[in-house]
Parts: structure tokens; sequence; C-alpha cells
């Protein structure tokens, strides 16, 4: 029996750390297998930091000591420097602009030599903490407009720099924080009129515009009708039909078009509508110095990486065995098409159990946010566990064809020492709250 200074070990998950463990192997094993070729050392591969699974097993271990100096960091740190972490994350993603590095067509990364850090991966924390930070506010009564209004600021500022650096899809990510206000009271309407928006995008893209305006117009003439009496007594609820109408109406004929033509990217507009299998009608105004832009050819990474998955059949061809993955047919199979290397050399099965890992994690998350005395700790759980759902959900959905490429790692797996170190602080913060689960922190 001690009762010296409390173990490091002291309320600490193993469970979520084991979950973490098992998924940075399977990812690096991922890696090796891609890009590991006959007649290479591996030992100088791992050592000499030669390889990308050398170089992710690095950042593997660098992660390791900085989850380490969490666990022994003291719980209200994190609470007491949120908003300085959150006004740094805002300063590096604007630091971007001026001494950015443009690869891959994204303006999102800052290089230092052979180093480059992507500061919209990191912000993620950031993020996290100050969303918590303000809704663990004794003062902060979320019920309140302007209560909702400060929290969908602090998740949508960092999202609007990121979009403005050519970085669609991590902006997107931000986005899964919403779902940490639904769990805090934020208003079902907000749900509602988000979806609402979604359908109507996607209606935009799949209806000629003409036909789709009169579809709306006719679904404004039935809501009158059916509220015909309401009306005569209230003319107000007419007001609201009409200028929801003409809000619909603006957004499918302008907003959606500039989205588009402005926002996206001209790959990311090609691979939308190859997803949905239709011409791109921007195709002319996104094109390049008069070149106008095609979809041929815009969902050959898809096709490869179904093929791969595909090949993979019940039981998979087995490690460093695939043919697809093995041989470069897959682009970005290393990072954002990884989950084909494991579908290609584990088949059905080993995707099924790789799966309920990433289950199991978020069930652990939600299940270690739900025992927390702290509304702080809470809030990040589930801020937590929001963007891991994101990512896996939406880079396991496009390596399958079932949504748009728009470039997101997926955790723990993809190649990427930013990418992994932010996940692993994220989970290691989590894990550091859960520990005093029994604090009330602000």
């Amino acid at each position: 029996m001690s009762h010296k200074n409390p173990a490091i070990s002291r309320g600490v998950d193993w469970l979520m750390i084991w979950l973490y463990v098992a998924l940075v192997a399977i990812g690096i094993m991922s890696i090796f297998s891609v890009t590991y070729r006959e007649g290479e050392s591996v030992i100088d591969g791992f050592l000499k930091l030669r390889s990308d699974y050398g170089k992710q097993t690095f950042f593997f271990i660098l992660s390791l000591i900085i989850g380490l100096t969490i666990l022994l960091t003291d719980s209200k740190f994190f609470t007491a420097t949120a908003n300085i972490w959150y006004a740094m994350g805002i300063f590096l993603l604007l630091l971007v602009f001026p001494f950015h590095t443009e690869v891959k067509g994204t303006e999102s990364i800052i290089r230092f030599g052979s180093f480059q850090i992507q500061p919209a991966e990191i912000c993620k924390i950031f993020v996290a903490l100050a969303l918590a930070k303000y809704l663990s506010r004794v003062e902060t009564e979320f019920t309140k407009p302007r209560s909702q209004l400060i929290a969908v600021a602090i998740v949508v500022i960092p999202a609007l720099i990121t979009i403005a650096q050519k970085e669609t899809g991590l902006a997107l990510v931000f986005f899964a924080f919403f779902l940490v206000m639904f769990r805090e009271g934020l208003p079902a309407i907000y749900l509602i009129v988000g979806f609402s928006f979604a359908v109507l995008v996607v209606a935009t893209l799949l209806v000629e515009k003409n036909t789709l305006a009169i579809v709306l117009t006719v679904i404004a003439a039935i809501a009158v009708y059916l509220s015909r009496r309401q009306i005569k007594r209230n003319r107000q609820l007419l007001v609201t039909i009409a200028a929801i109408w003409l809000v619909c109406v603006s957004i499918q004929r302008f907003a959606v078009p500039f989205m588009f033509t402005h926002v996206l990217q001209k790959h990311q507009v090609e691979r939308i509508f190859s997803l949905i299998g239709r011409e791109n009608p921007y195709a002319a105004i996104n094109s390049v110095e008069g070149e106008v832009s095609t979809t041929k050819d815009t969902d050959y990474n898809v096709r490869q990486s179904k093929i791969a998955i595909g090949s993979g059949g019940v039981t998979g061809r087995g490690f460093l065995k695939g043919t697809q993955t093995r041989f470069d047919f897959v682009p970005e199979q290393r990072t954002d098409f990884i989950f084909c290397t494991i579908g290609e050399g584990f088949g059905f099965i080993g995707s099924f159990v790789f799966l309920a890992l990433y289950l199991f994690l978020l069930l652990r998350i939600v299940s270690v946010a739900e025992r927390q005395r702290s509304v702080f700790s809470r809030c990040y759980a589930y801020g937590v566990a929001s963007v891991f759902f994101f990512h896996i959900a939406i880079n396991i959905c496009m390596t399958i064809g079932l949504a748009p490429v728009i470039g997101i790692p997926l955790p723990f797996i993809s190649y990427g020492g930013t990418s992994l170190l932010t996940f692993s602080v994220m989970l290691a913060i989590l894990i550091r709250l859960d520990a005093d689960r029994q604090m009330v922190l602000r």
C-alpha cells in the first residue's frame, strides 16, 4: 500500500489507450504494406526515417511523449488556457496567408524546411477546448439566441478562414461541433434548417433550376392553402411562408451556383457531379484560362479504391500481397484512401474488425462523456467524439463511393504527422479530464 503521490495511472481509462494503440499499429502496418519495396532494409526504414512508415512511427513515439506530458498536467490547466489556445489557433490560421506553401491545390500548409504544419488540423483541438469552456461558463444561458450565436461563431470563424485557404474538406469538419451544441440544448429548429438546406442543395444539383423553382412554388401554395384558416387569424404566417419560399428560391438560384463557382475548387465540383452521375454545368465557369474542365477520370481514385476493396473478398489477399495497393493503382493510398489497403489485404472480415474498433472507441468516448460531473469535460468529450465520427464516416464513405472526395484523413490510420499528433492530443486531453471526472472544472 502506498499513499504517496497518486500514480499516473490513477483514474486513467486504459480501454481507450489500448484502442488507440491498436488503431495506430494498424495504421503503421497499412502504411508499411503500401510503401515497402522488396530489398529495402526495414530496420533502416524505421530507424533512419527514410520511409513513410518510419516517419509515422516517429510521430507515434512523439505522440506518446506528448500524451504522457498531458497526463501529468493538472486538468485545470485546460480550462484556464482554453481561450488562449483558441486565440493562438486563429493566429496560426491567419499566419498561413503570408507564409503558406501550396500543396496539391491547398494553401493551408506552412513549411519550415522539411517540416510542415497544417494549422487547420491543429485548430480542431483549440475549438473543442474553447467551445467547452464557453458552454461550461455559469453565465452562459444557452437557451438565449445571443449565447447560441457566440457558440456558433466560435466554430464558424476558423471554418471560414480554412475555406479561404482552399481547404474545404477540413473546414467541414468544424461543423461537427454542432453536435456538441445540440447535446447541450441547441433548439432542433437549427438542425431542421441545416438539413433542409442540405436537401435543397442536393435537389438543385439533381433537378433543372426552373423545374425546381416551380416545385418550390407549388409547395408554398399548398402550405398557404392548408394554413388558410390560421392565416385569416394571423397574417404574419403568410409573410413567413412567403419569406421561406423567397429564401429557398434565392438559394437554388444564386447561393448554390455561387458556392460551386467561387467557394469550391474545380476538382471538388467535378467530383460531386461525378458522384451523382451528371455533367458539370459549371465546367466553363470553373475552367482556368479558358480551358473547359471535364469530369473525365475525376472518379478514378474512387473506382480504383472500390476495385481494391472488392478484390479483398471475404478474408483478403493477405499482408503485402495486394495488387492494387502494392503497385500504386490507387492514388493517395497511404493517406486519404488508406482504408482500401485494409480492405484488399484483410477482406470483409478484417474491415469489419477494423470498423468495430472504431465503433468501440466512439461508444467509449460517449460513455466517458456521460459520466463527467463537469460540463466542460462533457462538452469536450462530445467534441472529440463528433470530430472522430465525422472523419471516420466521411473518409470511409469517400473510399467506397458514397460521398464526394473531400480529402480528410482517417484518424490514427492515414499517413501524416500533423494529423496523428492532433488526434492523439485530442484523445490524451480527454483521458486526462476523465481521470479527474469527479472534479467540477470551469
